[in-house]
């Protein structure tokens, strides 16, 4: 296959894949939302260890240490942009 074709579907799961990251976030507002007017904090270390938990349940052995970087990118930003949210207007 060629390089460009290639470079062609990289480009369209990113494309995918920014998508589905924006629908986490919006999620994520929701939850920030919920959590504030309940007096919640952004951070669940429960949540998180068990969210993590099943990575290894959900990929492939050889990517289970790529992926687990990868997803504590995501939830560190999404628990940032949480406490933003929930700070915003005291």
């Amino acid at each position: 296959m060629e390089l460009m074709m290639l470079r062609a579907r990289m480009d369209a799961i990113d494309r995918e894949l920014f998508a589905l990251l924006e629908k986490r976030m919006d999620v994520s507002a929701e939850m920030a939302a919920y959590k504030k007017a309940h007096g919640l904090p952004a951070f669940d270390e429960a949540r998180e260890e068990q969210m993590k938990a099943n990575i290894r349940y959900l990929v492939r052995p050889e990517t289970v240490d790529m992926m687990m970087l990868m997803y504590d990118t995501i939830l560190q930003t999404s628990r940032d942009y949480q406490n933003e949210m929930i700070e915003k207007d005291g």
